[in-house]
């Protein structure tokens, strides 16, 4: 019998492609042959940021189909590349396949597609290929997908998702709650990218009815009531390259690894790590203000400050900054985020809150700073800090920005409440049992690796 080959398919961004190629090597241990398709663009930069990493590419065969835009155009204009998407990839995926099917090595068996890139499971069921559908993020945010008729039976959305007027509401009984105003498709850019980003959302809810399972990122005990919400979505989380003791990829940019031999020269417990995922955008001001509230700390501060996280091309620092910090902060362009939240050293982490930086936060124990920009982020708060008090929010001035003293405060009273730290190991150990051998994640992957294998 020819060895299960499976396509990958994840949703271009950053938060997507690394669980799902965490996924990809965690299939690639149980002995399938994983063919990863990003985009043209995502895959230059992934194949850049694994330069050293060789061995890697002889494990999963990385691979990548055109995402319809032209070269200059901005991959970050969500609507515009959903739309250029749906156009472009699901031909050139079937090219793909066809091609793979056609030559002499094991013929494609199974796709498995972020759930978010519905148009790959529709390739699939073409093709006649056994079809899975994976979701990265929180299993909160699918089932709030999922009630999208509802939300716009009841009123409380508009037929083109846009809000008819801001309030609270909670999908069910011990989940997050929620602002409308928040929901995911309803803050990301202006009004016609949440209107292409909502049909999208609406279209991928017919979708992923082809997939014969769905598979996420998340775990039980991490969020019971989503679960028993949607229970067609099966937990197989958290996806960490620490469970199987390997090292995480996908990155979009490379690693500066200085910053771990830095970390261990800190105290145990000192350093705030600051982080803000791929998207996040800062004015000069916010920046400053963060900035200098890191320095109005005096605690150690691994701060990962991207080339573009400002929208200005000047020194986005403030005058002296860094020769002022640099006895005890350490500002880097990227970093291994999970290897240096395991390290003993870090104190609390600052995060944008996506979905992959929350559940590597809590599978170490690190207490939360919260800072949601966009999309997901603003419900991993709530989980966060509402439902598992493991973290606090700030509170933004008059003008929109976050003040240097409300930052130095909420430091304060992170680090000077021990219940933060209790709680934060508790949850730790929660989500981590899940993927270990007994746990409800580990039984669940292993039935899937079954079904895979039949």
């Amino acid at each position: 019998m020819s060895n299960t080959h499976i396509i990958a398919v994840p949703f271009p961004a950053q938060g997507h492609v690394i669980p799902l190629m965490e996924l990809s090597q965690c299939l690639v241990n149980h002995g399938f042959t994983v063919t990863f398709v990003n985009t043209d663009y995502n895959h230059k930069r992934v194949v850049n940021a694994l330069a050293d990493e060789s061995h890697f590419t002889d494990r999963i065969h990385l691979v990548s189909l055109p995402d319809g835009l032209e070269p200059w155009e901005d991959r970050n204009e969500l609507g515009q590349l959903c739309e250029a998407i749906q156009r472009v990839m699901p031909g050139k995926l079937e090219e793909l396949i066809e091609k793979i099917n056609e030559g002499k090595g094991d013929k494609v068996t199974c796709v498995i597609a972020d759930e978010s890139s519905g148009w790959a499971l529709e390739v699939a069921e073409k093709l006649n290929i056994r079809r899975v559908a994976f979701w990265p993020a929180a299993a909160a945010l699918l089932a709030l997908q999922f009630s999208i008729p509802k939300l716009i039976h009841e009123g409380i959305i508009n037929d083109d998702g846009t809000v008819p007027r801001s309030q609270i509401m909670q999908l069910a009984p011990n989940m997050p709650t929620m602002k409308t105003a928040d929901f995911v498709w309803a803050c990301i850019g202006d009004l016609t990218t949440q209107k292409i980003v909502f049909q999208v959302m609406v279209r991928n809810n017919k979708t992923v009815k082809l997939a014969e399972w769905i598979v996420c990122n998340s775990a039980y005990e991490l969020e019971p009531a989503a679960f028993a919400m949607a229970p067609e979505m099966l937990p197989i989380g958290p996806l960490l390259a620490s469970s199987r003791l390997g090292n995480s990829a996908g990155y979009f940019w490379p690693q500066d690894t200085t910053s771990l031999q830095w970390l261990d020269q800190q105290p145990a417990c000192s350093v705030i790590y600051v982080a803000f995922g791929s998207f996040t955008v800062f004015d000069r001001t916010q920046f400053q203000e963060l900035a200098l509230a890191l320095e109005l700390s005096q605690r150690p501060f691994l701060w990962v400050v991207r080339p573009d996280i400002t929208d200005k091309t000047s020194d986005p620092y403030p005058e002296g900054y860094q020769d002022r910090v640099a006895s005890r902060g350490l500002m880097v362009g990227w970093a291994p985020q999970q290897k240096v939240l395991a390290h003993p050293s870090i104190a609390c982490f600052l995060s944008h809150c996506g979905w992959n930086s929350t559940v590597e936060g809590v599978s170490n124990g690190v207490p939360f700073l919260c800072w949601p920009y966009f999309a997901d982020q603003f419900l991993n708060e709530s989980y966060i800090c509402d439902v598992w008090k493991v973290g606090l929010k700030f509170n933004k001035n008059e003008s929109g920005i976050i003040p240097q003293g409300e930052i130095n405060k909420k430091v304060e009273q992170l680090l000077g409440d021990e219940n933060f730290k209790a709680r934060a190991s508790k949850l730790k150990e929660m989500a981590t049992t899940n993927t270990k051998e007994g746990g409800q994640s580990h039984r669940i992957f292993k039935n899937f690796i079954e079904w895979m294998k039949a």
